[in-house]
């Protein structure tokens, strides 16, 4: 049982890295093509169709790119589709959050200080949700209000504001954060794949027919690419936050959320504007840096009172604190990891417990074996640099504890 765990934390390693190698592919090709649309300038001389022209010079070569809004006079012999890194990203995020949170149910996404809930009930939730709200985005796209693209996004940016709330009134703060991400990224997706790539794959046909395009396809593809551009950083941003629990582990991490958003407006804002050459509105920065401040501040609000824990201990849980190494284990927890893994931590310079795990309790502690027996036993990643001065023979009896409770009893 334990080689499974160890197992499945290399399962877990596995696709985060493949989520990361697509993210980049996806995001870079984005952010290129932003760049470069914006950047385009036109010139006498260009080609019938030809909406505007960029010289760019990159790896010892020069690159003479035309843009045409509709279509070309004729069909290049090759023609590139960008697609699969936003699919790969997707479906390798999925596939993470699978492995990590769906598999670790009852760790990274069950709080039931927040809402009691079963596993099953839980990874419901979860696929319902990241479903509707591609659903409902996609409705507002095509209602009357679609026409009008900054009212359009206004009346997003107060989902997603609904969306924060919600998440962390059903899950733990850092599940809250990474559905909120999974839930702007699949909405992101979606436009590629149900909206980007037909409207472009109608053009191409009309073209090959030798009809004429409609230009309408081509402005619903560029509203949905608009959107997808400034709901880029925001998801970075909650993709990387489980690292950091004073973001999602404080009494007002919908806040939180709802300024990353404007955040990543304003920090896209002045890209696009210099990319179209319209200046370098410094104001963008400043207005980031005094968002930020705020959330730094918020971050420092002290929690509401816990309410009355109302679920009992798992199984499992018992399991690993009936076991006869546990007394001991216990004993070289809170003598090397209580010092940061508190409420109140005393280790200096920590405000928060690292990603808010906390060794206070007996079920605690046991609630946290696993990842104790893979970061302290197994590996030396906690504590930092061994700050504490953990021993061998301490590693030795972590380890010892885990895969005694693990196989359990021995068999009458």
């Amino acid at each position: 049982m334990y080689e499974f765990a160890i197992a499945w934390e290399w399962l877990a390693f596995a696709v985060r890295w493949l989520h990361v190698v697509t993210a980049v592919a996806w995001i870079g090709s984005s952010f290129y093509f932003i760049a470069l649309d914006l950047g385009l300038v036109k010139r006498p001389g260009l080609p019938v169709g030809a909406y505007g022209e960029e010289w760019q010079v990159h790896g010892g070569g020069f690159y003479h790119i035309q843009k045409y809004l509709v279509a070309p006079a004729s069909m290049p012999e090759h023609l590139t589709w960008f697609k699969w890194e936003s699919y790969f990203t997707w479906l390798s995020g999925f596939a993470m959050m699978c492995v990590v949170y769906y598999g670790g149910a009852d760790l990274f996404l069950i709080d039931a200080h927040v809402l009691p809930l079963e596993p099953w009930q839980a990874i419901a939730i979860s696929l319902v949700s990241l479903s509707i709200g591609w659903i409902c985005y996609d409705l507002l796209c095509k209602s009357p209000i679609g026409n009008n693209t900054w009212g359009l996004m206004i009346l997003l940016y107060a989902v997603l504001v609904a969306m924060a709330w919600g998440y962390t009134q059903v899950f733990t703060g850092r599940a809250a954060f990474l559905h909120l991400g999974a839930f702007t990224a699949t909405i992101m997706s979606a436009n590629v794949f149900f909206i980007i790539m037909p409207n472009q794959r109608i053009v191409v046909a009309d073209l090959i027919a030798g009809r004429t395009a409609d230009p309408k396809y081509g402005r619903i593809a560029k509203q949905r690419s608009l959107h997808n551009n400034y709901l880029t950083l925001p998801v970075i941003f909650f993709m990387l936050s489980n690292h950091y629990p004073l973001a999602f582990a404080t009494a007002y991490n919908w806040v939180i959320a709802a300024l990353v958003f404007l955040m990543g407006v304003t920090i896209r804002h002045w890209f696009n504007t210099v990319h179209a050459r319209k200046g370098r509105p410094i104001w963008t920065w400043m207005a980031t840096t005094v968002i930020f401040i705020i959330i730094m501040w918020l971050s420092t609000v002290p929690r509401p009172e816990e309410k009355a824990e109302n679920a009992s201990l798992s199984a499992m849980q018992q399991r690993f604190m009936a076991d006869a190494h546990f007394g001991a284990a216990r004993d070289v927890i809170q003598a090397r990891c209580s010092m940061c893994h508190a409420a109140e931590p005393v280790w200096e310079g920590l405000a928060r417990p690292p990603k808010n795990v906390r060794f206070e309790t007996d079920g605690e502690i046991a609630s946290h074996a696993r990842e104790i027996y893979l970061q302290a036993g197994r590996s030396h990643a906690m504590p930092p640099g061994n700050i504490s001065e953990v021993t061998p023979q301490e590693r030795r009896l972590l380890v010892a504890w885990y895969e005694s409770a693990v196989k359990g009893p021995p068999t009458p």
